[in-house]
């Protein structure tokens, strides 16, 4: 169904191709994986194969694309290509246009031609086997991460395409939404629709791939099926993370300080309410992770200790600052959030001056120092003068983290820090989290992901619509 015959892209003013000689088919009732570190080409090889990068971005083109056996160029435009081929891109937010979910939806349906009936039913299939029925008159801005994405995922689906080309469509869900989607997928699959994937929860989706393609620098360094590609030690450590070990001792922690307390803390969004009565307190120097389902309240509740949102009731306490009341910049000098979504702290012209605007903000001296320190910590010094929105999804993430890391916060925040990194960088990323803890941070990480909470942190706090239905230590939890 789709064909790439030696296919090589250079973006714009990039003194290298980001992906280079790939030859690769997809056939009807197949799905690939592909996999590879941030910035070895996964996203430009999805922009390659739906025709994006022929009909919208300038560059240096060579090779050829076919889809449903004709050259992408010879498409008229991207509307066209979409009768064939639905994508889903890496970033939520960009596909994000209209004031509902059911309004998303329905822009993707009446976009096919059918009938009135027709659109009434398929409307209906899509929200309820995307889980969004309940959210359809919501207005998409105001959702979390994972339920955005659910929504651009149902948009996608909507289109009733035969090839489907997802990048990272369950990054931001939780297990069991994740589990939900792989389900539909094999559905789609046994349809005899085509499947190109780019994830990192490989053993979430082993009964759905067919064969992996592993990029390396632009290049495709080893394909074949799981089985066989996972006999390639790199290949095993990007597709399984293995974060054994990371806590292998736990700094001593000073109870009797705590740096974020919260007491009865309620908060709501119109009539929507987020989180009710939240009793929480965190001591200097502990690493805690927040666990739940999307929308249970978990990133509600983090943005209450930066001063993001202010207590509908009750009230927070920062580093002995009422964050009810102390203005966000004093905050900043406490505690720093590393969001969900890297582009959202995004504005500046280069890498360097990305995390250099917090370190100027703030007045931390050592500028050049300081900046260089945490670009080097999360392995994008040589990307220092870069533009930001150039960097891949993984990439962007760890600046996000170095933009945060560079202001030097006693009370370090992280909204799903790992989204968008393989297994070798997300244990990476969890290892800088653990040596900042043990210098004497406060670690604060939220995460879909179990495994990481209950090898990593030293504490699990687990939050259900909106209240703590539990918080214990993760040996407890895990044995």
């Amino acid at each position: 169904m789709i064909t790439l015959e030696n296919v090589s892209y250079a973006y714009p003013r990039a003194d290298r191709e980001a992906v280079s000689e790939i030859t690769l088919t997809l056939k009807g009732g197949e799905c690939v994986l592909v996999t590879g570190h941030s910035g070895s080409g996964k996203t430009t090889l999805c922009l390659a194969a739906a025709g994006i990068l022929e009909h919208e971005y300038g560059g240096k083109k060579s090779g050829r694309v076919t889809v449903d056996g004709k050259d992408v160029r010879e498409y008229h435009d991207l509307t066209d290509i979409s009768t064939r081929v639905g994508i889903l891109f890496d970033d939520p937010d960009s596909q994000l246009l209209f004031t509902t979910v059911e309004e998303e939806v329905l822009s993707a349906i009446e976009r096919r031609g059918f009938s009135v009936a027709e659109v009434e039913e398929r409307l209906a299939q899509v929200l309820a086997v995307t889980g969004l029925e309940e959210l359809k008159d919501r207005p998409p801005h105001a959702l979390s991460g994972g339920q955005k994405q659910r929504v651009v995922l149902a948009t996608t689906l909507a289109l009733g395409t035969d090839i489907l080309i997802l990048d990272e469509p369950t990054s931001e869900l939780d297990e069991q939404g994740t589990e939900s989607i792989v389900r539909l997928l094999e559905e789609f699959k046994a349809q005899g629709k085509a499947i190109l994937i780019v994830e990192q929860k490989f053993t979430k989706l082993a009964s759905l791939v067919d064969r992996i393609v592993v990029l390396e620098n632009g290049r495709i360094r080893n394909e074949g099926p799981p089985a066989t590609v996972l006999q390639d030690e790199i290949a095993r450590r990007t597709l399984i993370p293995d974060f054994s070990g990371i806590r292998t001792r736990s700094p001593a922690v000073n109870g009797s300080v705590p740096m974020v307390c919260t007491r009865g803390l309620t908060f709501s969004y119109g009539e929507e309410e987020a989180l009710s009565g939240v009793d929480l307190s965190i001591a200097q120097g502990e690493f805690v992770a927040i666990v739940g389902e999307n929308g249970s309240g978990k990133t509600t509740l983090v943005k209450h200790f930066i001063g993001l949102l202010r207590p509908g009731k009750g009230t927070v306490t920062v580093d002995g600052k009422d964050a009810a009341k102390a203005p966000i910049a004093e905050l900043a000098h406490s505690v720093g959030l590393v969001f969900q979504n890297p582009d959202h702290m995004f504005f500046a012209d280069s890498v360097f001056d990305e995390v250099a605007f917090g370190v100027d903000n703030l007045g931390i001296p050592g500028r050049e120092q300081a900046v260089m320190d945490a670009l080097a910590t999360v392995r994008l010094t040589a990307a220092r003068d870069l533009y930001p929105r150039w960097l891949s999804r993984g990439e962007r993430q760890r600046l996000a983290i170095a933009c945060v890391l560079a202001m030097q916060p006693a009370v370090l925040i992280l909204d799903e820090p790992t989204t968008g990194l393989d297994g070798s960088e997300s244990r990476e990323i969890l290892e800088i989290l653990k040596q900042l803890q043990e210098k004497g941070h406060t670690i604060i990480m939220i995460t879909h992901s179990r495994e990481i909470a209950g090898q990593c942190a030293d504490r699990v706090i687990h939050m259900e619509a909106g209240r703590i239905a539990d918080d214990v230590r993760a040996e407890a939890a895990h044995g």
